[in-house]
């Protein structure tokens, strides 16, 4: 569990970029204030959605933002708050998945394995009984259609045989073994051969008719041991790491197989697919398509915004005491920060690292100068020219996109041209990198105050003759 920082020395701990995930950690660190505060109701959205839907329809929706703006402590909040209703079923992209060459079959194989595990536990956390032979070896059928795989079966099998501890139940056993081989597949996907690829996916209907005959049989299990049904939360597709070419495969190109699939189902997405020109090609409707924003320090004219600034205070508050900082410095990280959490607690944590070094016991203007300067530097680097971040010129080939379009893309934002906010490559990139930022209210655009400080050094925000620049930090 994590605890609350009372010296700089538990600082690193206090600071975890990792959501809060546990229950524990979730009833003494999470606060309703920085939800308040930026808008759009969407865990609130959500839920109802849910509530909606049990017992009817596959509820699907996709959550974006960027990182570090609290998306799985968000989706944390609502499984508390529909789990009179659901058993939630948590995957994680980064962890379940190869990064760069995971199929959409991997994700219903995945999704298949774990609903067929879940449901054979015993209550609460399952129904306390095995889907039935025949749903199962729908599964053992699939895999038996490759020539490739018979080897790999008699191997798991045996596996299973040897193993698995499933005595008197041959095709649970076979099954458990064949689990076990298929998720290391899936994890180290790379090394697959491309004709295994293409045919899988060529079969992707018939999986998707194996999956949908599990997933109802295993919601009947539950409602009828529990009066729940199984709840899917797929996240970490918006990761650093995470091939963008295979997160559009399986949200745009083979978005047939989310769409149809019958389960709740709540991935989180990359923020700039979302606004990418082929958004409306995506698994569900523009509602079930949310937003979670960064939390406002600047309003839209870049003066303080006093309401979010408080409520970031009061999340930081919660982690350590504000004892710890040097009068003003505390206001100054929150100010850096963008209203980003993990820019704020990586700021922080860096700052206090600074002044343990230098025999410190509190942080004072000097260590926040050289987390700030640190952080600026981060973003200085990100928005160079990136493999990920191409636009298509005259002559129809694919080319990285230039500083000098990103920074007038970015000026253009600051000065509030509404036609910046229109979709472009430019802007995915700059939505991608979290030099642009989105806040809700209006559903407005604003530039990073660490990239408004690296405008105003290249002289393309003009610096006041006295004063600070608006929205940014000198």
């Amino acid at each position: 569990m994590l605890q609350r920082a009372e010296t700089l020395e538990d600082l690193y701990k206090a600071l975890s970029p990792q959501p809060l995930i546990a229950p524990a950690d979730f009833a003494a660190f999470y606060r309703q204030e920085i939800n308040a505060v930026r808008g759009g109701q969407v865990v609130e959205r959500m839920r109802l959605g849910l509530r909606r839907a049990h017992g009817t329809m596959p509820y699907k929706a996709l959550l974006m933002g960027h990182a570090g703006v609290g998306k799985s402590t968000e989706l944390t909040r609502l499984t508390r708050e529909v789990e009179d209703k659901y058993r939630v079923i948590r995957l994680s992209a980064s962890e379940s998945l190869d990064p760069t060459s995971f199929q959409p079959f991997d994700v219903v194989l995945l999704m298949m394995i774990e609903v067929a595990r879940r449901t054979a536990e015993d209550q609460p956390a399952g129904a306390g009984r095995r889907p039935d032979d025949a749903y199962l070896k729908d599964i053992e059928d699939w895999f038996a259609s490759e020539k490739d795989m018979v080897s790999s079966r008699t191997e798991t099998t045996a596996q299973a045989s040897a193993g698995a501890g499933v005595t008197g139940d041959t095709v649970w056993a076979r099954l458990t073994g064949l689990f076990a081989s298929v998720k290391g597949e899936i994890k180290y996907a790379s090394v697959r051969d491309r004709q295994k690829v293409n045919y899988r996916l060529s079969r992707l209907d018939e999986l998707i008719g194996a999956a949908n005959r599990l997933l109802l049989r295993c919601n009947q299990l539950l409602r009828a041991a529990t009066g729940h049904e199984w709840l899917f939360i797929f996240e970490d597709f918006d990761k650093a790491g995470i091939s963008p070419k295979q997160t559009e495969d399986l949200f745009v190109t083979y978005a047939n197989a989310i769409r149809e699939l019958d389960a709740h189902l709540l991935f989180t997405i990359p923020i700039t697919l979302g606004y990418s020109p082929r958004a409306g090609s995506l698994p569900v409707a523009q509602s079930a398509l949310f937003v979670l924003p960064d939390t406002m320090v600047f309003d839209q004219a870049h003066n303080p915004y006093a309401p979010g600034r408080a409520a970031i205070g009061a999340v930081l508050e919660a982690r350590m005491r504000t004892e710890l900082f040097a009068a003003g410095e505390r206001e100054r990280l929150i100010e850096a920060s963008g209203g980003n959490l993990r820019n704020l607690f990586a700021m922080t944590a860096s700052a206090g690292d600074t002044a343990l070094l230098r025999g410190g016991q509190r942080i004072e203007a000097d260590d926040v100068n050289g987390a700030i300067r640190q952080l600026r530097t981060d973003y200085e680097r990100q928005l160079g020219e990136s493999q990920y971040d191409q636009e298509t010129g005259s002559d129809g080939k694919a080319r990285p996109i230039a500083y000098e379009a990103k920074a007038e893309r970015m000026l253009r934002i600051y000065e509030g041209d509404p036609e910046a906010k229109i979709p472009a490559p430019v802007l995915y990139s700059l939505l991608r990198s979290r030099a642009v930022q989105e806040f809700n209210g209006e559903r407005w655009f604003g530039v990073h105050p660490l990239v408004v400080d690296l405008l105003v050094r290249q002289n393309r925000i003009a610096r006041p003759v006295s004063g600070r620049v608006p929205g940014g930090t000198e």
